[in-house]
């Protein structure tokens, strides 16, 4: 990864309501996380799994179609995912604090 990514997760990491920021490889493995060694281990296997699922859905739906970005908005978190065809990129933010802006 380069100083850009790095750059981008930090001014990612830097906003409002932002928890955590993580970078998952198609086998669910963490590149870059803000989260401790646990907590991004069970994200990348949760995340990769849930986007398998919802990508498959959404092209068993529609052949033609892909999934190209799943929000997920619990009580006290909302995660954004943004998947790619190598990587997808996870934030965890708090939808109260960004509300508030």
């Amino acid at each position: 990864m380069t100083v850009d990514v790095d750059e981008t997760l930090k001014r990612i990491s830097n906003r409002k309501g932002v928890k955590a920021v993580v970078i998952i490889n198609n086998e669910g493995q963490a590149i870059r996380s803000t989260l401790d060694h646990d907590l991004t281990k069970l994200y990348g296997q949760l995340i990769s799994a849930l986007v398998h699922q919802a990508r498959t859905a959404v092209v068993a739906l529609d052949d033609q179609n892909e999934l190209t970005f799943l929000r997920v908005r619990t009580k006290k978190h909302e995660i954004m995912i943004a998947p790619d065809h190598e990587y997808l990129l996870v934030v965890v933010q708090n939808p109260t604090e960004v509300i508030q802006q």
